[in-house]
């Protein structure tokens, strides 16, 4: 496994990542969730992505028992904040009280003196991003955190909040973390990635399958247990219905004859741009990590006509 720079800090992160969204502490056992992590931290991942909303809180708890048994300082673990996780008018969003009590929750539920990276998970327009910027670097000069960075913001406030922090000599944001995936593109290549290059923030891009439909087991339609058969995930078939079972289909062509997964061509066509940090990849099976760990080979492949076909199918 092969690691990068987080954006233009010193920080190395794997290429690939394994997150906790949906499947920890709801949809797998504690038992898979620690067989994964394992195999993972083998494999070459140090980078594990989580929040405190994800299964209420319970994906936390799940991670840290699944890490009881491995070097700390090997690791790097995120969390976020943002989402209501609190009792009242002041239980979300980015106030410096709730950023504060957040990070404290977080690292309670994960074991932990603090946590490697720290994302605001969505923008908040009822909090100054003064407040975001001061709060967070208040965090790391306490050691409660040591990068922070955004989840799902504009490039302009990005720039923004990198701008507050040069002009008071704060630490400004490290990483974005946006949905990025074959299906959802010009938010990245078009706003983030110009931003990106300029000031130097690493892209940490969750959802690489679109929650399994780039992974080909829907191509014939949706299975039995599957992510789309849950309760809470009809954005699952809604991407589905984005993507075109056509189109899927003539993705998956693409990697047959490649001698690649569909999977694996999916998460290359990320890993290939420079801006990309890291892929968060995500499992329920082990056979599922093991495929998706192997993407990292199949970057190489994707040359130049490999793409132009890819943008054909895409449209």
């Amino acid at each position: 496994m092969e690691t990068r720079r987080l954006g233009r800090s010193g920080l190395k992160v794997s290429e690939l990542s394994f997150g906790a969204w949906v499947t920890f502490g709801s949809q797998i056992e504690d038992k898979t969730a620690d067989t994964l992590i394992h195999y993972a931290y083998e494999q070459g991942v140090n980078f594990f992505d989580n929040a405190d909303v994800y299964a209420k809180g319970e994906a936390e708890r799940t991670m840290a028992k699944a890490i009881r048994g491995l070097p700390r300082e090997a690791l790097v673990i995120s969390s976020k904040v943002f989402w209501p996780t609190m009792p009242g008018p002041n239980g979300r969003g980015l106030s410096r009280k709730h950023i504060t009590e957040s990070i404290h929750a977080s690292l309670k539920r994960l074991e932990t003196d603090y946590v490697d990276l720290y994302f605001c998970h969505r923008f908040d327009p009822e909090t100054p991003v003064e407040e975001v910027v001061f709060t967070m670097n208040t965090l790391i000069q306490q050691g409660k955190l040591l990068y922070w960075g955004t989840s799902e913001w504009s490039g302009a406030q990005i720039s923004e909040a990198h701008g507050i922090a040069r002009q008071y000599g704060l630490i400004p944001p490290s990483m974005e973390q946006p949905q990025y995936h074959m299906l959802h593109r010009h938010q990245v290549e078009k706003d983030l990635a110009p931003v990106c290059e300029s000031l130097g923030i690493g892209l940490t891009t969750f959802s690489p399958l679109a929650s399994g439909v780039l992974s080909g087991k829907y191509n014939q339609g949706i299975p039995a247990g599957s992510r789309a058969t849950l309760e809470g995930m009809g954005w699952v078939t809604d991407r589905l219905q984005q993507g075109g079972v056509e189109k899927l289909k003539q993705l998956n062509e693409v990697a047959g004859d490649l001698g690649i997964s569909m999977a694996q061509l999916a998460i290359a066509w990320i890993l290939r741009r420079k801006e990309v940090s890291s892929v968060i990849t995500g499992a329920t099976k082990l056979e599922q990590l093991q495929d998706n760990l192997k993407a990292a080979e199949a970057v190489s492949k994707l040359d130049d006509s490999v793409l132009e076909r890819i943008d054909t199918i895409l449209g």
